[in-house]
């Protein structure tokens, strides 16, 4: 097989970007559901919606930043696995993005920001190399298992589908995080892990509202 050139990978990525940014998502298993909707206030839905919203858009992101590092990754093994990964978090895109309809909501509004800051980032990281590369999936894997952990405390008691997507999409990334680890993943310097954690707080207190 012809290995692709420079432009065919410009052109993926492209047509990746437009995908999770514009095109409806679509996932490979069905949404996590544990039954009929249970009846909500207003007050517990738009804060459901809220949640959900911040979730979708980290999904946006999480997109973005594998197909930045695959795009730059220096083995095949290491682009398949970050891939695989992607495929993986594009199911939760999906599910959240259901799971805002239902609600009767919409997407974040800055989700092609989103998608252009973690991309940066993505490709960023992939060049000091896969070990590294793979170091920066634990870590953000690793912050996104406690993010998806207190929505799972801030959610309305009665909201139990959006409970059992973001269950699933937290088994997911612990998963992605140990996968990472087992490929050789590198430990990052401390304060690029602070740095991550700021870049997700302006992105989640954002991405409630808009």
């Amino acid at each position: 097989m012809a290995e692709s050139s420079p432009l065919d990978a410009i052109l993926t990525a492209a047509d990746r970007a437009l995908r999770s940014v514009f095109a409806p998502a679509s996932a490979s298993r069905a949404v996590p559901a544990p039954g009929p909707e249970r009846e909500l206030s207003d007050d517990d839905r738009r804060h459901a919606a809220g949640l959900m919203r911040v979730n979708h858009a980290g999904e946006v992101a999480a997109q973005a930043l594998y197909h930045g590092q695959a795009l730059l990754a220096r083995e095949p093994a290491t682009r398949q696995l970050l891939l695989a990964a992607a495929r993986e978090e594009a199911d939760h895109l999906a599910w959240c993005e259901q799971r805002l309809a239902e609600l009767g909501s919409r997407p974040s509004l800055l989700n092609p920001l989103w998608y252009a800051g973690s991309l940066a980032i993505g490709t960023l990281a992939a060049t000091f190399g896969d070990r590294a590369s793979l170091g920066f999936v634990a870590e953000t894997e690793r912050q996104v298992e406690g993010h998806l952990h207190e929505h799972l405390g801030r959610l309305p008691p009665d909201d139990e589908r959006s409970r059992a997507i973001l269950e699933a999409m937290q088994a997911d990334e612990v998963a992605h995080g140990a996968t990472a680890q087992a490929a050789g993943a590198a430990s990052l310097p401390w304060p690029i892990g602070e740095l991550m954690r700021g870049t997700a707080r302006v992105m989640t207190r954002t991405a409630y509202w808009i």
